[in-house]
């Protein structure tokens, strides 16, 4: 190991010491900050068994054995408040985002996690999983950031317009008593065609948020993200299949669409919104022994549709006989070590597509300030039902909570940035200030924005950390022990047969 050498935090956490102890013990040594497995660490000297690194902005001694030389997947679900928010970074270190909420908490996350974007910054993909604005409308500050560019924006196909004076998801077609979305927007083209035409974009939020994409030129391609018709053939997320070599697997399983009349469409499901959430876009990631699925806003009829499409069952089991055989055939495609429940923990679920999951744990993804009362408490009682182990988990990002001193009281701190900032703006656009004064200006200004940077690194977060083979969920502690335990992290590991299991 050599000076310059960027290295990760080894399983499962660590703690950064301000000094080098003796080479034997930790023994008076002060603890500066408690590092997670994954966590860069760039060395910066070597002592012996004590290595000198960066980690979180900080420089500290780690011992050897805290390093390892590869990277591990990182699922990160941001607490955005009410809606979903994903980020991932790939073992090859590639940054993935699945859906951005609708403020700006996201942008913020990704902020600070990226350098404040100070320099041009590529995103290998966004997926919106569908069109509701608490998924989707987060993407638009970093559309329209200057240094953020994105290789491909993957949707579900629907997109909101407005035909022949009516708003409208798609062309519909009836056949029977069953009626379907089809024109389906798969290109960058077909999206063009709406997104260029003022009258069929009209104001609706979500096709202008997607032309900004498209006319800022900092996104390379826009498609529709689709599972096969046949149940008997595989689909992958671009990029992201096995033959791709990328250390992990992105699976398509939802929307799914079938032939209508020679073209595709999907079946409406009762209303525009819950047709928008039912054929979210849904992904079953896998790396290694591990898989974790992400399936956007599914509600109870979609579970059911996706259900009956991938067993050739009825969703409505009338014996305990054909609840067995459902359940049994349902888990060969969705069963999973981590789930995030879909559309907030709405009580909007099958629970035969709960048993179907089968989850050691589960990621809640809610807010505050909503009206649905999310995570629904019949809902939290059928994940833990129907999820494994003697002692599954239920993680909450609006539970996970955990602001530090600087949001204990939001208001006064609202009033404290709006009196600092409006000062030090006076100062930079002061024709008679020097160019030293409003450097330091702009110094004092990029800190008094980090204070809400911070906050959203901290805030509500569930990590998700894992190398395929062992996997952790971390949260932040709410009022941290001391320097060396800040995090509250979970541990699964394969048991002797070789099944993942919570180790508690």
């Amino acid at each position: 190991m050599q000076v310059g050498d960027t290295r990760f935090i080894a399983y499962s956490s660590a703690v950064h010491y301000g000094e080098a102890g003796d080479q034997a013990s930790f023994k008076g040594k002060q603890a500066i900050n408690q590092l997670l497995w994954g966590d860069y660490a760039k060395v910066l000297e070597v002592d012996g068994n004590w290595i000198k690194v960066r980690a979180r902005g900080r420089n500290g001694w780690v011992r050897r054995e805290d390093l390892q030389e590869n990277r591990i997947l990182e699922v990160n679900f941001v607490d955005i408040g009410q809606g979903d928010g994903c980020h991932i970074q790939t073992p090859d270190d590639r940054a993935i985002v699945i859906d951005a909420g609708e403020g700006d908490n996201m942008y913020r996350f990704l902020r600070w996690r990226f350098g404040r974007f100070s320099h041009p910054f590529t995103f290998e993909s966004f997926v919106i999983s569908h069109p509701d604005s608490d998924h989707y409308f987060g993407f638009k500050s970093l559309f329209e950031e200057a240094n953020v560019r994105v290789e491909t924006v993957f949707h579900n196909g629907l997109v909101e317009q407005k035909r022949a004076g009516k708003k409208t998801l798609g062309d519909e077609v009836k056949l029977g008593r069953t009626r379907y979305i089809t024109g389906l927007v798969r290109t960058r083209d077909a999206l063009k065609a709406i997104t260029d035409d003022d009258n069929r974009r009209a104001a609706y939020w979500y096709p202008n948020m997607l032309k900004t994409a498209v006319d800022e030129g900092r996104v390379d391609d826009i498609r529709g993200a689709f599972a096969p018709t046949d149940w008997q053939e595989t689909a992958y997320l671009p990029g992201y299949a096995p033959a791709d070599n990328r250390g992990l697997t992105l699976r398509l399983l939802g929307p799914v669409p079938v032939e209508i009349g020679g073209q595709q469409g999907v079946p409406w499901l009762g209303s525009a919104g819950e047709t928008k959430n039912g054929h979210s876009v849904v992904l079953l990631l896998e790396i290694g022994g591990i898989k974790m699925l992400l399936g956007g806003d599914l509600n109870e009829p979609s579970q059911e549709y996706l259900l009956e499409h991938y067993t050739g069952l009825s969703a409505h089991p009338k014996s305990v006989d054909d609840e067995k055989l459902l359940v049994d055939e349902a888990r060969k495609t969705f069963e999973v070590d981590i789930a995030k429940a879909c559309h907030h923990g709405s009580a909007h679920v099958s629970p035969h597509f709960l048993m179907a999951t089968n989850p050691l744990a589960t990621v809640i993804s809610s807010g505050d300030a909503e009206p649905h009362s999310h995570p629904r408490p019949d809902t939290l009682g059928l994940i833990g039902k129907h999820s494994r182990g003697a002692r599954p988990l239920i993680f909450s990002t609006e539970l996970a909570r955990s602001g530090n001193e600087h949001i204990k009281h939001p208001n006064q701190v609202r009033r404290e940035l709006r009196a600092n900032m409006e000062a030090e703006l006076a100062i930079i656009h002061d024709p008679q200030a020097t160019d030293a004064q409003k450097t330091k200006a702009e110094e004092r200004l990029e800190k008094h924005l980090s204070v809400i940077q911070r906050s959203v690194a901290n805030y509500g977060m569930i990590n998700v950390l894992t190398d395929g083979t062992r996997l952790i969920v971390a949260q932040r502690l709410e009022r941290e022990r001391s320097k060396s335990k800040r995090w509250d992290i979970y541990h699964f590991e394969p048991d002797s047969h070789g099944r993942l299991t919570f180790v508690p």
